[in-house]
C-alpha cells in the first residue's frame, strides 16, 4: 500500500516538471517570434528606422547611409571659423545680432552659393563664425566680417525721410541741385546731393501745397542692424456671407487691409569710413477703392440680397542696396506710385487732379543722409538759414569708390559720386 502511494507521488511530480518546461519554452519562442522584422521593433532613432542606418528602407524606396564620414572638398573647401564677438558683445540692445552678419553675408553672397555645388556651410553662433566654402567665398566671406567687427563701435545715425509729393514737376527747380546716377532698377531713379543742397531741395520741397513728410527724421541704427520705421491702419470691409441655420440665416463674413508703409534700412560702413552701405526695402499698399457686389442669398423658399465689399489695392516695393559717399546725400525716386498716406484727399487731391495724377497717386521720395556722431547728440539742422553758405555746389569728384576685395555690387558708374547696386 506505501509503495503505491509512493509511485503515484513520483509520477505527479514528474508530470509537473514537464508542464514547467512546456511553458518557459512557449514563452522563449515567443520572445524571439517579437524580434523578428515582421513584428514589433524597437522605435526609431533620431527620426530614421534601426534598418535605415546602412541599408534602404524597401517600402519607401528611400536610400539612407552614414556617407564617408568627412565633409567633401573636391572644389578646394577649407573650414573656417571667425571671432565676432567685438561685435556681439557691444551691441547689447539686439536680441541675437550676429544674424546681421549672416544676412549682409547672404546679400554679397547670394543664398544659391550654400545650398547648391560645392557644399558650403554657414553657421553663426554669439561668438563664432563658422564656414565651410573656397577660399575665394571665404575671401568675400571676411570683406563682410571686417566691416563688422573692426567697424565704428557706435550707433549711426540716419536722417531718412520719406516723402511725397503730389506732382514730379519739383524736378523743374531742382533740376541744379540733382546728380543724377545710375540704378538699374525699372521705374526707380536716384540722384546725389551735398548737404547743402540736400537742405536747399527740402526747403524748396516744403513750400509745396501736395507735400508730405511720412517719416522720422532721424533714426539711430547700430553698424549692420536693421530698422523698420512703419505705419499701418487697419481698414474693415464686408468680405463674403456665410450662410447659417440660425435667424436671419446668413452672417456678414468682414475682413481686414492694412494700409500704410514700412520702409526697413539696414546700414553698413566701410572701413575707411567713407563710404555707406544701405538695404532698403520699402512697401507700400494703398486700399484704392472698396468695389460693392450685391449677392442673392437663399432663405427659406425667397432670397435676400446682401452686398459684400471687394477691395481694389495698389502696392509698390522697392528693395535694393546702394553704395554712397558718407559726405553726400542719396535721394531716391519710385515715380508716381500709391501714396504711403491712406485716404489723400483735400488739398492734394484737388492740386493733382488737373495734372492728370489721381488724388491718391504721388512722387514718393526717400531721402537718406548719414550724420556724423556728435558730442552733444543733437542732430545736425535741417534749416536753409542754419547751413553753410557755400559759392557754388559742390563739383563732381574723380576716381574709384574704395570697395572691398571681390565685391560684386553690380556695374560701377565709376565716380567718386557714383552709387552701386548690388544684389539683396
Amino acid at each position: 500500500m506505501l509503495a503505491a502511494f509512493l509511485r503515484a507521488a513520483l509520477f505527479l511530480r514528474l508530470a509537473l516538471c514537464g508542464a514547467l518546461a512546456a511553458a518557459l519554452q512557449l514563452g522563449l519562442n515567443t520572445a524571439a517570434g517579437q524580434s523578428s522584422p515582421g513584428l514589433l521593433t524597437p522605435p526609431p532613432k533620431n527620426g530614421l528606422p534601426a534598418s535605415a542606418t546602412n541599408a534602404s528602407d524597401v517600402r519607401a524606396g528611400l536610400k539612407v547611409s552614414k556617407g564617408q564620414g568627412v565633409l567633401p572638398n573636391e572644389s578646394g573647401q577649407v573650414w573656417r571659423e571667425y571671432d565676432i564677438s567685438p561685435y556681439t558683445l557691444r551691441v547689447r540692445d539686439v536680441a541675437k545680432p550676429e544674424q546681421a552678419i549672416i544676412d549682409w553675408i547672404l546679400r554679397e553672397t547670394g543664398t544659391e552659393v550654400w545650398f547648391s555645388e560645392p557644399l558650403g556651410i554657414l553657421n553663426a553662433s554669439s561668438t563664432t563664425l563658422r564656414v565651410y566654402h573656397t577660399a575665394e567665398m571665404h575671401q568675400r566671406v571676411q570683406a563682410i566680417v571686417e566691416r563688422f567687427v573692426s567697424g565704428d563701435t557706435q550707433a549711426h545715425a540716419l536722417g531718412v525721410r520719406l516723402i511725397t509729393v503730389g506732382s514730379p514737376s519739383w524736378r523743374v527747380r531742382a533740376l541744379s541741385l540733382l546728380k543724377p546716377v545710375d540704378v538699374k532698377s525699372p521705374g526707380v531713379e536716384a540722384w546725389l546731393l551735398s548737404r547743402e543742397n540736400s537742405v536747399a531741395l527740402y526747403e524748396q520741397l516744403k513750400t509745396r501745397a501736395d507735400f508730405r513728410e511720412h517719416s522720422a527724421p532721424r533714426v539711430d541704427i547700430a553698424n549692420g542692424q536693421s530698422q523698420t520705421i512703419a505705419r499701418k491702419d487697419a481698414r474693415q470691409y464686408s468680405r463674403g456671407v456665410q450662410l447659417k441655420q440660425q435667424f436671419p440665416f446668413y452672417e456678414v463674413i468682414t475682413g481686414k487691409i492694412d494700409e500704410g508703409y514700412s520702409l526697413q534700412i539696414s546700414p553698413l560702413m566701410a572701413l575707411d569710413g567713407q563710404t555707406m552701405e544701405a538695404a532698403i526695402t520699402c512697401s507700400v499698399d494703398q486700399l484704392e477703392k472698396l468695389v460693392p457686389l450685391n449677392i442673392d442669398v437663399p432663405i427659406g423658399g425667397q432670397t435676400q440680397r446682401v452686398q459684400i465689399q471687394v477691395p481694389q489695392i495698389v502696392s509698390w516695393r522697392l528693395s535694393e542696396r546702394f553704395r554712397w559717399p558718407t559726405n553726400e546725400v542719396l535721394l531716391l525716386s519710385c515715380g508716381v506710385v500709391a501714396t504711403p498716406a491712406p485716404g489723400a484727399s483735400g488739398v492734394l487731391g484737388i492740386l493733382s487732379s488737373p495734372l492728370g495724377i489721381g488724388g491718391n497717386r504721388a512722387d514718393a521720395l526717400l531721402m537718406i543722409e548719414h550724420r556724423p556722431p556728435s558730442v552733444t547728440g543733437v542732430p545736425p539742422p535741417t534749416t536753409a538759414a542754419s547751413a553753410p553758405a557755400k559759392p557754388a555746389p559742390q563739383q563732381p569728384t574723380t576716381g574709384k569708390i574704395p570697395a572691398p576685395p571681390s565685391t560684386s555690387l553690380g556695374t560701377p558708374t565709376g565716380s567718386a559720386n557714383s552709387v552701386s547696386r548690388g544684389r539683396y
